[in-house]
């Protein structure tokens, strides 16, 4: 078995080396063969230079290097593409995620044929206010929206197996979210808790900014977990209830304006039954629009709308 080592790195120029030994330490000894694939998301520091030295003198190592700053999502997408290893593991370059961990990862991955394993940062090391605080919050929106379960969807440390990760896209800041990406192809995860240490060097590429991206992707994810493959569910029914109240206000309406005498001309009521009736109409037109694109989509890539974990056959 082979097991590739995704770090994306962002101007760690001072943990680069640091990071690089204790990995060392945790995989030389272990019944696998394993690469490291560092991804440098556009440092603006020494950290590709340092890199590179680390390259020379390890054939182990592969480093991908950004054009300019893509963000964590596309580094970790970077790694995954041009991973060969059976597991993949994802690991932060900035030494609070302990490569230690990895072998437990692994082991627990392979001896229960789970999928996806992922890292609980359980004593986090991390300020209350700023980070922990808001990410528990998170954790809990994220688990309660998709349906899947996990106390620290933000840990960057997680196995995953290659067929699973082969198939999932990255866009915006979903690298998180990989796990609640992954449920609709009916995967096994499992968590187990990992070591968490403070930041000794650099600074986090993380403020509180980021509970907004992260409540748009939830809201993206949900669409595809959900409506994916039926999108004319999703805003056929909305469109129907919008038309049909509108159809019950302009009846009303007609019959005050036939049979009551009454002027409807300048009531704010048949404005809203008029926009009511269209925006139904453009909600039902978005759905078969949708339902275009998905055939389009699955089709025009010969691609199946089912995922096979195996075939048993004694043919």
């Amino acid at each position: 078995m082979k097991v590739s080592v995704v770090i994306p790195i962002y101007n760690e120029e001072q943990n680069i080396k640091i990071l690089y030994e204790k990995l060392k330490e945790a995989l030389d000894n272990q019944q696998f063969f394993y690469e490291l694939i560092f991804v440098d998301d556009g440092s603006t520091d020494k950290s590709l230079s340092i890199l590179k030295e680390i390259q020379k003198l390890d054939d182990k190592v592969v480093i991908i290097s950004f054009r300019r700053n893509f963000g964590q999502t596309a580094a970790f997408s970077a790694g995954f593409d041009y991973s060969s290893g059976d597991v993949i593991v994802t690991i932060d370059g900035d030494l609070q995620n302990d490569p230690g961990d990895i072998p437990r990862l692994v082991s627990m991955m392979n001896d229960n044929d789970y999928d996806i394993v992922s890292g609980w940062r359980k004593d986090r090391k991390d300020p209350f206010l700023s980070r922990r605080l808001p990410s528990q919050i998170a954790n809990k929106l994220i688990s309660w929206v998709t349906g899947v379960k996990l106390h620290d969807y933000g840990c960057s440390l997680k196995a995953y197996r290659k067929d699973v990760i082969k198939n999932i896209h990255l866009y915006g800041e979903m690298h998180r979210f990989i796990p609640a990406v992954a449920s609709q192809y009916g995967v096994k995860i499992a968590e187990v808790v990992t070591t968490h240490h403070p930041r000794l060097y650099g600074k986090s590429k993380y403020g509180i900014s980021r509970t907004f991206k992260v409540i748009l992707d939830l809201i993206m994810i949900k669409f595809f977990q959900t409506f994916f493959i039926k999108p004319l569910r999703a805003f056929g029914p909305v469109g129907l209830l919008s038309s049909f109240l509108g159809m019950l206000l302009s009846l009303k309406l007609t019959y005050e304006k036939f049979f009551l005498d009454k002027s409807i001309g300048g009531r704010p009521l048949l404005i809203l039954a008029v926009l009511l009736i269209i925006v139904g109409i453009q909600l039902i037109a978005m759905g078969i629009l949708g339902e275009f694109l998905v055939r389009i989509y699955f089709e025009g890539q010969n691609k199946k709308t089912y995922y096979i974990k195996e075939v048993i056959s004694d043919h």
